[in-house]
């Protein structure tokens, strides 16, 4: 089980707020008639929602996240040597796109191989944006980015490859100052690329060092790694690590010793972000089966790549280490797949987790909705017959979609059948109690001005929860988001028909505040 630390001081989390709100509080100026009055309407309110039976269809707390590939400009940019204007407005297109679905977070990948997609004193700006590694697009992207995501009240992920070193395999080319190049012995030649070699400390020195820089300087609220470990099996290569296996294996076997450095790794990068920022999570997205039954009993009963046994990434051994906040899976087949069946790999995963404080998100094929080789992906309804799979197992806690691009072109509509039958309501990100963290004080102030409501930013919050009260005046605001309508950034939010709305502060990790109550009586 994991051990969380309380955030250090809420005030590093804020919001920008009067200085009424940071001296008094919440409620500040108020007569003990309106305090008490707002008390208890808040007990009336609790008691209210624990009459309340969940709506499975509404989950209140849920994870909605896409993956944005920057690597080979998959997603964005959409290809390199645009003008930083045009670049943010592709950004802002893909980000609101995922707001109109009501998702509520975004994996950007900032470190496609040994490179960046921000200003790094470690390594090389990433060619992806201006077309040349190493040139300096003019801007550094990573705060716009964060900050987008922020206004939309997502959160922000930072994906990084970890050994990824270059897609040629040749150091001389890579820009000068590229820690390959600097340090030719880091790396293997294998399949056309560059790899660092896991089995090495200095290399694993450098990635943290690289994660550590980017946690300590941006605002970003998880580091993420996909599943790219030890590279892919190339037919007829041998992945030559025989120097470093002689130096450090130890007396391991070869295939023990690898998978331990990469647990090494691992367990390193997840000390070293929460030592940096404890309420930054750490997760990982592995292929999306771990081992067969066929090559061991407990796992899956499947008959795909084994990625304990291929690219030596025990995801198995990261859970019950506690060394990952959250895995997510790249479940990529469909139900009923004769080699690997979405439905009894989600179980499998599910088991997983289960009586661990690791969460389990589900990493969503929707590049595969069409796709001519496989008859299922050509269903409409199949991507959101999966995420019905995904909320009858309840230690799944949400998806994420590959990728940004494909959530644009809606293939067959799929995304649009996902939202009707699942994303009807906006939802708030599952808690995760060891990253720290407190619910702010509610929202003082709150008025309404014909449809526009306003209230006081509240210490600690960095947005809002807005809920519509019924006409029959059952409030469940506390069980479920049936009635939930928009997460807000800022103090204020526009009605949209008469009626009572109730209006709540949450902090970064969206610990959740005690409701307040405003009636819009003109719109």
């Amino acid at each position: 089980m994991r051990t969380g630390r309380p955030l250090l001081a809420a005030a590093a989390l804020a919001v920008v707020t009067t200085a009424t709100a940071y001296v008094l509080g919440p409620g500040a100026g108020q007569s003990p008639a309106e305090s008490e009055k707002r008390t208890a309407l808040t007990a009336a309110d609790d008691a209210a929602a624990a009459a309340c039976k969940a709506d499975a269809r509404h989950p209140k707390r849920e994870l909605r996240g896409v993956w944005i590939a920057t690597t080979q400009n998959i997603d964005w940019p959409s290809k390199p040597g645009l003008s930083p204007a045009r670049q943010r407005a592709e950004y802002v297109k893909i980000l609101d796109a995922a707001a109109k679905r009501n998702l509520n977070a975004v994996f950007v990948q900032v470190r496609p191989a040994s490179d960046a997609l921000y200003k790094s004193s470690l390594e090389p700006w990433t060619q992806y944006l201006t077309g040349k590694a190493g040139k300096d697009p003019g801007w550094d992207p990573l705060p716009f980015l964060v900050d987008e995501a922020h206004k939309r009240g997502m959160e922000f992920h930072a994906w990084f490859n970890p050994y990824r070193a270059s897609y040629g395999d040749s150091t001389a080319k890579l820009p000068a100052g590229h820690p390959a190049r600097k340090h030719p012995d880091w790396v293997v030649k294998y399949g056309g690329r560059l790899y660092y070699n896991p089995g090495l400390p200095a290399v694993r020195h450098h990635v943290t060092k690289v994660i550590t820089d980017v946690v300590s300087r941006y605002d970003i609220d998880g580091v993420h790694f996909d599943d790219y470990f030890y590279p892919y099996p190339v037919a007829g290569q041998k992945f030559d690590d025989s120097a470093a296996f002689a130096k450090y294996g130890h007396g391991k076997k070869l295939a023990a010793w690898r998978r331990a450095n990469v647990n090494t790794l691992v367990a390193e990068v997840d000390k070293a972000v929460h030592a940096t920022k404890d309420y930054v999570k750490f997760g990982i997205s592995p292929f999306g089966i771990w081992r067969n039954k066929s090559n061991d009993p407990s796992g899956s009963d499947t008959a795909g790549m084994s990625a304990y046994d291929s690219i030596y990434a025990d995801t198995r051994a990261w859970i019950k280490a506690g060394t990952v906040d959250y895995v997510l899976p790249q479940l990529y087949w469909p139900r009923g797949h004769k080699l690997a069946d979405y439905n009894t790999l989600v179980s499998w995963w599910s088991d997983e987790v289960k009586g661990t404080d690791v969460q389990l998100y589900i990493g969503q094929g929707l590049y595969r909705v069409g796709a001519k080789d496989d008859r299922t992906w050509r269903k409409p309804g199949e991507l959101a017959a999966e995420v019905r799979v995904n909320r009858e197992h309840k230690q799944v806690d949400g998806e994420v979609y590959f990728s940004a691009k494909n959530l644009l072109a809606n293939p067959l509509g799929s995304v649009d059948r996902v939202v009707k039958d699942h994303y009807g309501r906006p939802a708030l990100l599952p808690l995760m109690e060891e990253r720290g963290g407190t619910a702010p004080p509610p929202p003082s102030g709150a008025e309404a001005a014909g449809s526009r409501i306003s209230w006081t930013p509240s210490r600690g919050a960095r947005a809002y929860a807005v809920y519509e009260v019924p006409k029959s005046g059952k409030d469940c605001y506390r069980t479920d988001a049936r009635n939930l309508v928009a997460v807000v950034t800022s103090p204020s939010f526009t009605a949209r028909s008469e009626g009572t709305y109730l209006i709540t502060a949450l902090d970064r990790l969206e610990h959740e505040s005690k409701a307040v109550k405003v009636k819009v009586e003109a719109v």
